[in-house]
């Protein structure tokens, strides 16, 4: 009796020790909490407000975009005890979070929901224990959910096994495949799927859930950090969410340097700057910035990148006015106001054959010993052109 006390004290010590991550702590709930994938909810609500799930799915889309959180949601809808025996909640189209469950399944602890990673469970074997697994009823609940993550990463074999089971799946069985890429799902696989197609978060979506994350967790971040945070995830929540636990568990308060030291690449405020000085002609200027910028030890590859991304999007401000409203899902306000700025002095024959050098550039900084060169080179060529 003593050992066992024992051992479950130290166990519930060191959950105690030990902070939740982030990622999972602030992890949807419920289908309306999730950021950015609005018509794939519209989908699913719906679905299980009809009890027209679907016993297979298909969830493409880029890292990060909540394909892993949506899979367990439906696995919780298909067996939310509250959802089943309440018609009024059941029009809500969302888990309960409440019973026992949406519990285990929140926990990790669901023997129902099977979740399995293809990148490292890839072959005929593992798809033939999913086939005599599945045939099983499920232990407790009313449906067995098997997640097949990376399922692009199956071999040709273990994919034409589980051909069969997606062609006669048992009634108690949801199989959801994820995946990062949709190209190489094979044809057959893919037709008898529901395919849902996720879509990388804006800047200004993972802000707004990085600053609700920022005011409940009570962190001093500053609002530019914030910024840089959200645009180096590039489109990946979980990764800005991650990013801001690193810097939260390093520093007290986190400021745009404390940010672009951690990752090494640096900010809009620099890149713009030096964009500042090429589309002015301002030549010293701009070497004496990129130096600066080199000494302080940062990545020099990636700041060639944001320069070319920078400068694509005031180039193509300039000629098209109307992409306004499309940076606006991309950009902060004072961003794009600079943005706007700069495409009013760009010179478009002369910055195109300057990103045309940039691109030529960033390839070769890749793989030189001397990265800045190739980027002090084609600034130097450009300016002295004019």
């Amino acid at each position: 009796m003593l050992r066992g006390y024992w051992t479950t004290s130290v166990y519930e010590l060191k959950l105690q020790v030990m902070a939740l991550a982030i990622y999972r702590k602030y992890r949807p709930k419920k289908f309306e909490d999730c950021v950015g994938q609005d018509e794939i909810v519209k989908v699913l609500q719906n679905a299980a407000r009809k009890d027209k799930l679907a016993h297979a799915y298909l969830f493409c889309g880029p890292r990060g975009s909540g394909k892993t959180t949506m899979a367990r949601l439906v696995a919780k809808i298909a067996n939310c005890e509250t959802r089943k025996n309440d018609s009024k909640f059941k029009e809500k189209g969302e888990p309960c979070n409440k019973c026992a469950s949406c519990s285990e399944i929140d926990s990790g602890r669901a023997l129902d929901v099977v979740e399995i990673d293809a990148a490292s469970n890839r072959g005929i074997d593992e798809i033939r224990s999913l086939k005599e697994g599945i045939t099983f009823s499920p232990t407790s609940r009313d449906y067995k959910v098997f997640i097949i993550d990376e399922v692009h990463m199956l071999t040709g074999p273990a994919f034409n096994a589980l051909l069969k089971t997606l062609e006669e799946p048992p009634e108690h069985a949801i199989l959801i495949l994820a995946t990062t890429e949709y190209d190489k799902i094979p044809a057959t696989i893919a037709s008898r799927s529901q395919k849902f197609y996720f879509r990388k978060l804006s800047l200004k979506e993972i802000i707004q859930k990085l600053s609700r994350i920022i005011k409940t967790e009570k962190l001093n971040v500053a609002a530019d950090a914030t910024e840089l945070i959200a645009a180096t995830a590039e489109g990946s929540l979980r990764d800005a969410e991650s990013l801001l636990d690193q810097l939260a568990s390093m520093e007290k308060e986190i400021t745009l340097e404390s940010v672009e030291k951690i990752i090494g690449q640096v900010g809009f405020v620099k890149t713009a700057k030096l964009a500042d000085y090429i589309l002015n002609n301002q030549l010293k200027e701009a070497l004496e910035h990129l130096s600066k910028i080199s000494d302080g030890g940062y990545n020099i590859v990636d700041l060639n990148k944001e320069l070319i991304h920078y400068l694509r999007r005031v180039l193509a401000l300039r000629v098209d006015s109307s992409l306004e409203n499309l940076y606006k899902n991309e950009l902060t306000g004072n961003e794009l106001e600079q943005i706007k700025k700069h495409s009013e002095i760009l010179d478009p024959k002369k910055h195109i054959n300057l990103l045309k050098s940039l691109i030529r550039a960033y390839s070769e900084m890749r793989y030189s010993p001397f990265a800045i060169v190739p980027l002090e080179i084609a600034i130097i060529e450009c300016l002295q052109q004019s």
